[in-house]
Formats: structure tokens, sequence, C-alpha cells
């Protein structure tokens, strides 16, 4: 293998660097942010999500943001800057520099994932079934 997935991963956070976690639950409520979720279904239900997340599983992010996709949603693309996490930034790491390389510039991602957030008891939204 060529490059492993932490070398990917430290490869994303160089051209993206990652939101400090203070610095991400300062920015819960602005209404020039949207916090994105890009972890699976199970992952939602089983810990719950950060209060307003907008969810968007890894697998579709790049054709929701992509005004040339059919799958295209709006809502990612209304001018907010979108702050992503996943449960320990290795698959928002990835999907920030990809953002940034289809020409998003104003992405990021949070240090430590949910896992990071809910540890620090910061506010989470259950998801119902």
């Amino acid at each position: 293998m060529a490059h492993s997935a932490a070398d990917l991963v430290a490869g994303a956070n160089v051209l993206v660097p990652p939101l400090a976690l203070d610095a991400a639950r300062e920015l819960l409520g602005a209404a020039s942010v949207r916090f994105v979720d890009i972890r699976e279904v199970r992952e939602w239900e089983r810990t719950g999500t950060i209060p307003g997340a907008y969810r968007a599983s890894r697998g579709m992010l790049e054709f929701w943001v992509d005004p040339a996709s059919p799958y295209y949603r709006p809502s990612l693309d209304d001018g907010r800057r979108l702050v992503l996490y996943c449960a320990s930034a290795w698959r928002s790491a990835l999907a920030a520099a990809t953002l940034f390389q289809m020409g998003l510039t104003d992405v990021t991602h949070i240090d430590g994932g949910f896992t990071a957030w809910r540890s620090a008891g910061y506010p989470v939204e259950r998801i119902g079934h």
C-alpha cells in the first residue's frame, strides 16, 4: 500500500485543518454556520447528533453539494460555513478535504469528532426512530 488511511487523513488535515473542539462549540447556533453530521444513520440513532446538525451520510456528501448532481441539496449550498463531523475526525477530515478540492472554501471539521464532543459534555440531540 503506497499510502495508509492515516496518511490520507494527515494530508487532509494539512489541506483543511480541523477546528478545535471548544471553537466548534462556540459556533453552535450561529446563523452563518451549518453543522453537518456525516456519520451513518445507525450511528445517529445509537448516539444522537449535535443539535440542529444537518445529517448527510459520507457516501452521498459530494453528490449533495454538487449543483450538477441529480442528488443536489440546496441546503448544503446556502452560503453558510460547513462544519463537518464524524465519530473520530477521520472520515470528516477526508470529506472536508474533498469538498475543499471541489471548490468549497469555507469548510472545516471538528477535531476529535462527535466522540470528543460528547465526552466534553456538549449538547447532544437524540434521534427518534
